[in-house]
C-alpha cells in the first residue's frame, strides 16, 4: 500500500477545501459552490501556477520540488506535522520508507529499565509494542500472550478487542482522531513498509469507523492522554499517559500525581507485580526476526506500579470482541 501521486493530490485537495475563505480575506458570495479555497486562490497565495497545482491534485505531477512544497505549506497554513507529512508524500523522506523503525537504542532500553515504578513500553510507528517492562505487562497483560496482530494498539481498538481503559464517548472520539492522525503520519513517513500498509488495508476492510476517519487525511501526533483504568481490587486508577518520540519510535510512560489515591494504590500493588512478572523487564524482537531478547531486572529490584482491571468489551463501530477472542487472556491497552 505505497503512497501514490494520487494520495498526494487528494491530500492537497482536502487540505485546500477545509480552509475558510474568509480567513484569507476572500469575500464569499451566495452563489459560490466550491468548498474552501479555489485552486486559483491557492495559486495566488503560493506563487505556484494554477496549471501545476491542477497536475499535482490530479496526480500527474510526480516530483514537486522542496520550494513548491514549502510554498504550498505556507499557503495552506499547514502545521509543522502536516508540513512534514506533505514532504513525505512527495517523496522527500529522509528515512528508509520501506522499513519501520524497530531498532531500539540503548538509551531507550535504559529508560524502560530504570522506570521500575511505572509501566513503560516502546511502540513502533504502527503502534505495535516492541519493548515493555514488567509493570506494563502487569497492568495491561503480557503482549506475548496474544497473536502479533492483536498486540497492535490500533487494531485492538477498532476491532473491538477487550481493553481495561474506560473512556467517555467524547474521550473515545478524541482518541480515535489522535491515533488515526498519528498512524497516517507514520504511513507518510514509511509508505513502502509492507507491514504497515497491510495493517491499514486490513483496518479499512474490518472497521467502517476507521475507514471513515482515515478518509479525513488528518495528520497530528498522539502525544498524551488521561486514562481511567479499572482494577478489580484497587478500583479506578486515574493515570496520565505521556508519549515521547524518538526517530519513529513511541516511548509510552504512565504516571499518577504524587500523593493521589491512584499513586498510593499503585505503590500498594507492587507485590502483585513481583508475583506476576518477577523476572521479565522488557521484551524486544529484532526487526529481522531474531530470537526474543529478554531483559531481566537486577536482583532485588523493586518493580512498583499499579494493575488494571478485568477485560472490558470495547467495540467502536463493531458489535463486540473479534470472533475467536479468548476472553481469559489479559486485555491490552
Amino acid at each position: 500500500m505505497a503512497v501514490s501521486t494520487s494520495e498526494l493530490g487528494a491530500t492537497l485537495r482536502d487540505w485546500r477545501e477545509r480552509l475558510d475563505p474568509e480567513d484569507f480575506g476572500v469575500a464569499v458570495s451566495s452563489g459560490r459552490k466550491a468548498h474552501g479555497l479555489r485552486r486559483q486562490e491557492v495559486a495566488q497565495l503560493s506563487g505556484v501556477s494554477v496549471d501545476y497545482l491542477i497536475q499535482l491534485e490530479q496526480g500527474r505531477a510526480k516530483a514537486p520540488s522542496p520550494q513548491v512544497l514549502t510554498a504550498l505549506s505556507q499557503a495552506l497554513r499547514l502545521s509543522s506535522v502536516e508540513r512534514i507529512h506533505l514532504f513525505f508524500l512527495a517523496g522527500q523522506s529522509p528515512h528508509d520508507s520501506a522499513r519501520r523503525h524497530r531498532s531500539v537504542p540503548d538509551s531507550l532500553r535504559r529508560m524502560v529499565r530504570q522506570l521500575p515504578g511505572n509501566p513503560a513500553a516502546i511502540y513502533d510507528p504502527s503502534w505495535s509494542p516492541i519493548i515493555w517492562n514488567s509493570m506494563w505487562a502487569t497492568i495491561f497483560g503480557d503482549p506475548n500472550e496474544r497473536p502479533e496482530r492483536e498486540r497492535n494498539k490500533v487494531w485492538r481498538y477498532f476491532t473491538g478487542l477487550p481493553t481495561r481503559v474506560l473512556r467517555s464517548p467524547e474521550e473515545e472520539r478524541l482518541f480515535e482522531k489522535r491515533i488515526i492522525s498519528d498512524l497516517r503520519s507514520s504511513f507518510g513517513q514509511y509508505p513502502d513498509d509492507e507491514h504497515l500498509g497491510q495493517l491499514i488495508s486490513d483496518l479499512l476492510a474490518a472497521s467502517p469507523r476507521f475507514c471513515e476517519l482515515w478518509k479525513a487525511r488528518e495528520v497530528a501526533p498522539y502525544d498524551e492522554e488521561h486514562k481511567t483504568i479499572e482494577h478489580p481490587e484497587l478500583g479506578l486508577l486515574q493515570l496520565h499517559c505521556d508519549i515521547v518520540r524518538h526517530e519513529g519510535l513511541r516511548v509510552v510512560v504512565f504516571t499518577a500525581p504524587a500523593g493521589s489515591s491512584s499513586a498510593k494504590a499503585l505503590i500498594a500493588a507492587q507485590g502483585l507485580a513481583l508475583d506476576q512478572h518477577p523476572d521479565v523487564l522488557g521484551v524486544d524482537q529484532d526487526p529481522d526476526g531474531a530470537d526474543l531478547d529478554v531483559l531481566r531486572a537486577p536482583t532485588g529490584e523493586s518493580l512498583a506500579f499499579g494493575l488494571v482491571g478485568p477485560d472490558r468489551a470495547h467495540a467502536p463501530g463493531t458489535p463486540g470482541p473479534a470472533e475467536g477472542t479468548d476472553e481469559s487472556v489479559p486485555a491490552l491497552d
